[in-house]
């Protein structure tokens, strides 16, 4: 089976929390200590950092039970969707990856990587402005394009 065709019929898409919390010593912890009590592994993560407030981005492997302790907790958050692509090991595939995504007109809002590797190689999530475009451009472009379920247990 072809890098393009390997998780076809597997497409549900990543799912992003983007959490408000002020910006204090130990909230990070306390975010991270809350989720994996509630049996949630945080794959990947980011931080916008401000003077008052803080916005941790982050992809969990169990979306519905981080948005129930969200909730049950009064979190403050919004959701949205990502795009993650396998990166091999070539040095040029980063290169390889946003000339593909520029040739198709498609603009990355942000990128980070993703700390779990569930085909052993390195996992790039991006926020991108048409997500089903870069999908198909890029599973067109020999990339593996990966789903929650291939980064959920």
């Amino acid at each position: 089976m072809g890098l393009q065709t390997a998780r076809e019929g597997n497409t549900e898409k990543i799912i992003q929390f983007s959490v408000y919390m002020e910006n204090k010593a130990g909230r990070l912890l306390d975010l991270v200590r809350l989720l994996t009590s509630g049996g949630v592994d945080i794959v990947g993560f980011t931080i916008l950092d401000s003077v008052d407030a803080a916005v941790v981005r982050l992809v969990v492997d169990d979306p519905a039970s981080a948005r129930s302790l969200l909730h049950e907790h009064q979190i403050a958050f919004n959701e949205s969707t990502l795009v993650a692509v396998e990166l091999p090991q070539s040095a040029d595939d980063l290169r390889k990856l946003l000339a593909t995504l520029l040739q198709a007109e498609i603009n990355i809002y942000f990128s980070y990587p993703l700390m779990t590797r569930p085909y052993g190689k390195a996992v790039l999530a991006l926020r991108v402005e048409d997500d089903e475009l870069a999908r198909s451009v890029l599973m067109r472009n020999q990339f593996r394009v990966l789903s929650q379920n291939d980064i959920s247990r």
